[in-house]
């Protein structure tokens, strides 16, 4: 009796001690009710669980995270009409500060005009006064000049007609002379 042993060793490849030898078990026909069995128990088992545990904490998140949204939503419109009456609020403050500004420019403005109309006036009062003076001046000059000139043709009219005639004339003559060619 003599056994084959390379026959053991490549049955002991293919099959287990003690073995089965149909082939892959979920393919056998005898095992196949009770993985059916098994598989409706786990998934009802992994439904229980899902439904009572995972499920409940998915919801919870989801429900949580609707929230948040909502909320950052809502505080983001509230930021935006914030911002929105920031901004208006702040274009009236500078459409107050820029009429303020003109006031202010214009009044200065005026006064600036007023002062210098002040000024130009004071001056020309100054100058109608020293413009008087000088008239003044000059007809006292005028009239010293006058003064001198009647005397100095009276001398050089006396003086050309000496040299001319060799005697020296009348000073009551040459002085009606000179004043009847000044009237002319």
């Amino acid at each position: 009796m003599a056994r084959d042993t390379s026959a053991l060793t490549t049955n002991a490849h293919t099959e287990a001690p003690g073995g089965h030898g149909g082939g892959f078990p979920p393919f056998d026909s005898t095992t196949y009710v009770s993985q059916v069995v098994w598989l409706a128990i786990a998934f009802v088992l992994l439904y229980a669980l899902m439904s009572r545990v995972a499920l409940p904490r998915m919801e919870a998140i989801l429900t949580a995270r609707r929230t948040r949204i909502s909320d950052d939503l809502a505080e983001a419109s509230r930021m935006k009409t914030e911002s929105e009456s920031a901004i208006t609020a702040y274009q009236g403050a500078r459409a107050d500060a820029r009429t303020r500004a003109q006031a202010i420019a214009a009044e200065i403005r005026d006064q600036i005009v007023a002062e210098s109309d002040n000024s130009r006036k004071t001056l020309e009062e100054q100058l109608h006064v020293r413009l008087v003076e000088a008239d003044k001046t000059i007809a006292a000059t005028k009239a010293a000049a006058m003064s001198n000139v009647r005397s100095i043709a009276e001398e050089s009219a006396a003086a050309i007609v000496r040299r001319l005639i060799g005697v020296a004339p009348p000073e009551q003559a040459v002085a009606e002379a000179v004043e009847d060619v000044l009237k002319r």
